[in-house]
């Protein structure tokens, strides 16, 4: 029986979109099921992608040992500040394992432990090196039917590569995005009328990421105080203005954007899930979307920002759809 999102329905007890939105990325829900992920985690080979000019990524591969033959392989981006090590993609990957899939975590440039890699800061224009990280990939296991699914921003990376994977010959079969976003400039907006806390939790992430990267390159100045200063949006022009060669943040936010008619041209079967309470992500940029036939769009009445939780165990039921949709979407590798 095909799962879709109005299966999803939250105990009163985390109907509240935002603790739905906290959970999501809680460290307390890698300590309630640290057992089942440490086999994601110990069995990972790090790999570092070429990906086009001069630029390296950093990605963990787990090999399934569920059954004779994987199912396929499955890229997973997380969203912005995020990495490999995040809750939301450390419970994705280890259910995809168990289910018999090969995982392949990718950490954008400047996440996780990777701002040494790369002198140039990210930005989410970066799209041309995320393609050619997943190409890598493909290149690697060419016996494997290939997906990629991210959240939040690393959803929107997702949909981006798909839109591009035939153009640049990457046999991808299947992409799927959980609260993608859809219109940075909404997104921005939606962050700063929501609680405070949303804006207070990425300044801290992303200001921290920015000294790590300073201090992997001391011998330039990469940014001044006064970039660093002021709310996220006026840290975001200044880092624009400074760092990529968009004019405005308006030109910027534009160069990232999947909204409007941008999908309708996508070839590649996708799925895209999100929730009608999503506090940073707003559900009408999803209404307003053009789709294909091969684009599937599901909204769910609750589950907040990527948090989807089923219950007190903090499990998501997004794990549950994500391994229903591969199974439907990622043909079996024929013996021989």
């Amino acid at each position: 029986m095909l799962m879709n999102a109005a299966d999803y329905r939250p105990p009163r007890l985390l109907r509240n979109p935002h603790v739905q939105s906290l959970l999501a990325s809680s460290g307390v829900r890698r300590l309630l099921n640290r057992r089942r992920l440490s086999v994601l985690e110990s069995n990972a080979s790090e790999h570092l992608l070429e990906c086009g000019d001069g630029v390296r990524l950093q990605g963990l591969h787990t090999a399934q040992t569920a059954l004779q033959k994987p199912r396929g392989m499955v890229v997973l981006l997380h969203g912005w500040e995020g990495s490999v090590q995040s809750s939301y993609v450390l419970h994705t990957g280890s259910r995809l394992l168990a289910e018999g899939y090969d995982v392949f975590r990718l950490n954008f440039r400047d996440h996780g432990d990777t701002h040494h890699l790369n002198r140039e800061l990210f930005h989410s224009c970066r799209l041309d090196e995320v393609v050619g990280a997943v190409g890598a990939v493909s290149r690697m296991f060419p016996q494997l039917p290939l997906a990629i699914a991210g959240f939040s921003l690393g959803g929107n990376f997702a949909l981006r590569v798909a839109l591009r994977a035939p153009d640049a010959g990457i046999p991808l079969a299947y992409a799927l995005a959980v609260c993608p976003a859809i219109s940075p400039r909404d997104a921005m907006d939606a962050i700063e009328q929501a609680p405070w806390f949303y804006e207070a939790y990425f300044m801290r992430k992303w200001k921290r990421s920015l000294d790590i990267k300073q201090r992997a390159f001391p011998g330039e100045k990469l940014f001044d105080d006064g970039d660093l200063r002021g709310n996220l949006r006026e840290m975001t022009r200044s880092l624009v203005l400074r760092h990529t060669g968009f004019a405005t943040v308006e030109d910027y936010f534009d160069g990232y954007s999947i909204a409007g008619d941008r999908l309708s041209t996508m070839r590649v079967s996708t799925s895209v899930l999100t929730s009608e309470d999503d506090p940073i992500i707003p559900v009408a940029d999803f209404r307003k979307l053009e789709l294909p036939a091969c684009v599937e769009l599901e909204i769910a009445p609750g589950g907040g920002h990527c948090g989807f939780i089923n219950d007190l165990s903090l499990s998501s039921w997004t794990e549950d759809y994500i391994a229903d949709r591969m199974h439907r979407n990622l043909a079996v590798p024929t013996a021989g």
